[in-house]
Parts: structure tokens; sequence; C-alpha cells
């Protein structure tokens, strides 16, 4: 159920895609103290599971001359602006808001213009503080074959005070009208009500995250609940985004879409249990292997995607989750020393443990200063 505007993709050939969204300076703030200083963005976060798992993409981005980390793919560096700047609030109190999302200073929109005049097979459209335009979308659903869209890139607004981040309905965004030519919308629970989702799903294929419940796929005429896996939550920065990352590599490998949601849930399972941005690097040749074997046991796909049997659940689908389950506990033992005994919520817990403790010891010797506002004041 992908657009008829837009051509289906061959399971079993090499992507090349295009993401487009700016980098970010992130601030993780804890009960009013500087937790950590990261890169964050979207694009970040997309390139880290793209880059390690072999997807050839160009990506898009602007930042400021302050930018402030080294990245393998490099921005757009817009001389008279500032780097996009997030304050991220988090409360240790019980029943208080999981994040408060502040938008301190953004960098310059990305304009159709700096755009590459060339066709991809895919593309991304991963903003995170507005720098994506109607026309910048527009301009990557006539050069794509295939996009993926978060949402947030689209109903995100900014408050004029203090910047905090809130939503607006889809419909009153300025986007709406390009919803029939996206290939798949992403959307966390809390966006979801912003878009009208009986409304959506007539158009593409609609993800619906939903953290340690996993996530549900929506489309014209069904839709399936894809399962977790475990997670002790450190950070939630930048999971949705490693979702969408694995969900557009398992499309793009050719699994059916179910499969490619739960690639989607591992890899954002393994991105909210560390502060900042992960390295997948090679940790994934056992989850590369797993991607290859599941596209071989379904090789009898329909040609046209939007036949139907894409969207469902093939058999094994179940034996492909514990696999995966099988690989992300293989990395923590790996990265972290633990017995093979070891529970996947076990070793989970334990790297909690960890690394808060570590971050404990960084903030008492490091981060002694009050946080400022945009006027430089505390």
């Amino acid at each position: 159920m992908v657009s008829q505007n837009q051509h289906p993709l061959p399971p079993q050939q090499s992507r090349r895609g295009l993401i487009a969204g700016n980098y970010c300076h992130d601030v993780l703030i804890k009960d009013g103290t500087v937790v950590a200083e990261t890169l964050g963005g979207a694009a970040s976060f997309v390139s880290a599971i793209l880059d390690a798992l072999s997807i050839p993409s160009t990506y898009v981005a602007k930042v400021g001359p302050d930018f402030a980390y080294s990245v393998d793919h490099s921005p757009i560096v817009s001389p008279l602006s500032e780097t996009t700047l997030f304050h991220a609030h988090f409360s240790s109190q019980p029943r208080r808001q999981d994040r408060v999302l502040k938008r301190v200073r953004a960098c310059n929109p990305i304009l159709p213009s700096d755009l590459p005049g060339s066709r991809f097979d895919f593309g991304m459209a991963v903003g995170v503080a507005g720098e994506i335009l109607p026309e910048t979308l527009e301009r990557m659903l006539d050069s794509c074959d295939l996009v993926f869209v978060d949402i947030q890139a689209l109903i995100r607004v900014f408050d004029s005070d203090d910047g905090t981040v809130r939503l607006v309905g889809l419909k009153d965004s300025g986007f709406f009208h390009l919803l029939p030519r996206i290939g798949f919308l992403k959307a966390s629970a809390e966006e979801a009500p912003f878009i009208d989702l009986d409304e959506a799903r007539k158009w593409c294929c609609v993800v619906v995250t939903s953290g340690k419940d996993g996530c549900t796929v929506y489309w014209k005429d069904g839709e399936a609940q894809i399962a977790p896996f475990p997670a002790v939550q450190v950070d939630p920065t930048g999971a949705g985004d490693s979702f969408l990352g694995g969900f557009a590599v398992g499309l793009i490998q050719g699994l059916a879409v179910p499969d490619a949601a739960l690639l989607g849930n591992f890899f954002g399972s393994l991105t909210v249990g560390r502060i900042g941005l992960p390295n997948f690097d090679s940790k994934l040749m056992q989850v590369k292997d797993e991607i290859y074997r599941r596209k071989m046991q379904c090789s009898t796909y329909p040609e046209r995607w939007d036949e139907g049997l894409k969207f469902m659940k093939q058999l094994g689908h179940d034996q492909f989750h514990a696999s995966l389950g099988a690989a992300k506990l293989t990395c923590r033992i790996q990265e972290h020393g633990h017995e093979l005994s070891s529970s996947p919520l076990a070793v989970e817990q334990d790297m909690y443990h960890q690394l808060t403790g570590q971050q404990k010891s960084l903030l008492d010797s490091v981060y002694e200063e009050p946080i400022k506002s945009v006027c430089g004041k505390p």
C-alpha cells in the first residue's frame, strides 16, 4: 500500500538513499542538572544504522560554524547561523512527563535547492527543528522512488518565548496535501492523535511507535501489532529516529513490512539503553546475517508493494523476533562482559546501573555551572 505514484523497490538490490535533516547539539538535563552534551538530530541516529548496515546514502544537513562534532557525512555550514540546539529536560519524579524538549536555537532550514539533482531509490525526511519545508519535501517526493517521513518533521512548532516543542494537526501543518505521495509515515503514540489516523492510512502506511509496547503498523485494509524487545530506558532521545532507520533498512533489504517494523523496534531498544548516539559498528554482523536469512526465507513476495501480502506477518515472524533478541543479547554480552546465562532484561538492568553510576561521577567532577537560557541569564 505504497502510493501508486512511487515505483516498487525490488527486494534484492542495493539501494541509494537521500537523508534530509539537520544535525543538532543536544543538552540532556535531569532535575535541573546537565547530564550530558551530545550530537543530536534524527539524521545522526539514522546514519549510525545505515552506515553500520552498509546502506549507501547522501545526507543533506545544515549546521553553523559552531558545530562541535566530527561526523562521517559532512553538513552544509551556514556561515550566518548557529547550529540547532535542544535542551531536553527530564525528571526523576514519578508521574511526571518523561521529557520536555525545548529548541533553544535553530539553524537555517533545508531548501529545495540544497538537495542534489540526481534521482534516489529512497528518501527520508527526518527534520527535528522545523528545517524541512513543504517545498523541500515535495522536491524529495519528486526525486525519490519511495519516501519515509517522520511526522515530527511536519507537525512540530516552537514556543516563541522558551522554545518548548508543541504539536499541531497535520491538516494545519502545510504538508497535508503531500500525504498521498508519502510511502511510510512514522509517528509516536503521543504524535498519532495529531495525524487523523483513519484519514492518513487511506493514503499511506502509518507506523505508530509505543516505546516498551512495540509499534503498530496501519494500512488501508488492516493493521498489525509488532512486539517490542526488552530494554531499560536510560535516555529516550533518538529512539524513534533509530526505529525509523531500522524500519527503512528492513524494507530496503527486502523484508515484509512487519519484519521491517520488528527491526525498527530492535534498533529503538538498543538506543534507549544508553545516553546519546549509539555506536553500532561491527557488533551488527550477526544482525546482518539474521536479515539475510529472513530475506531468503521469505523470497516469494509479490512484485507490487500495494498488493497486501507485504503487510501481513509471514511464517517465521516470531522466530525472527527471537533471533534478533538473541543477537541483541550477544551484543550486550560482548560489550559489557556478562555471563551467557544472563537474561536480556538482567543485562539491560545491569547496564542501566553502570551508566547511571558513570553519569553521577561525571556530573560531580565536570558540570558545576547552572543552565543558562537563550539570553544568557541563569
